[in-house]
């Protein structure tokens, strides 16, 4: 489970329980509906921070997607942020059933850092990508350099980003959450070959969304 997740848990967790409890002694049908209700909701919100190990691929070409979810928009446009080059961008929708723990699509530095304060529409509107609430993350390695994005969406209201300017990441290692239904995208250079389709699945940590065509 998600460290992020303990103490949204654990409020929930005591005041089923307490409502429970009420329950119990007054045999209250109302108290008792409500207990069952707020039951259904812990174990929801437990299923909807479970972090699961993922098995990393190896390859210091490959871009790992930095989150579970669906494939929703690859287009191409210019990235004038950080990279400053045309680039493919690859949107990644992240419905409240998937896991929302963020990973590190490559190994390398974090070059960049933006937060961005914003709206809260339906993440998978493309508007999305730039007006909502969102962080921004660059990573640079000596070979490579890539661009990714948390974005918030109607539901989710809080981004949560585990790294800093000038930190060392490592490929599949987890950075962050965002909570309750999201969005992710990832702007990719041109000498790095799309590997993912649209209405793709991918796994956040283990699927291979690029590859840098130096790879053998």
């Amino acid at each position: 489970m998600s460290k992020e997740g303990f103490s949204t848990i654990a409020g929930l967790l005591l005041g089923t329980a307490a409502i429970t409890a009420g329950a119990f002694v007054t045999s209250d049908l109302a108290l008792t509906i409500l207990a069952s209700i707020c039951g259904a909701l812990s174990l929801l919100v437990v299923y909807f921070f479970r972090d699961p190990e993922r098995a990393i691929p190896v390859g210091d070409n490959h871009v790992l997607s930095p989150a579970d979810g669906k494939v929703i928009e690859i287009v191409d446009e210019r990235e004038n942020e950080y990279l400053q080059c045309p680039s493919t961008r690859i949107s990644i929708f992240l419905s409240v059933l998937d896991v929302h723990v963020n990973r590190i699509p490559i190994s390398g530095t974090v070059g960049h850092l933006r937060y961005q304060r914003g709206s809260f529409v339906k993440a998978y509107k493309s508007a999305a990508s730039e007006i909502n609430e969102q962080t921004v993350i660059g990573i640079e390695n000596p070979q490579h350099k890539i661009l990714f994005k948390q974005i918030a969406g109607i539901l989710a209201r809080r981004i949560v980003c585990n790294v800093r300017e000038g930190n060392v990441v490592k490929s599949g290692e987890r950075f962050g959450i965002i909570k309750f239904g999201s969005r992710v995208d990832i702007f990719l250079p041109k000498n790095c070959e799309v590997r993912v389709k649209l209405k793709q699945k991918v796994k956040g940590g283990e699927s291979i969304i690029g590859a840098f065509q130096n790879e053998p």
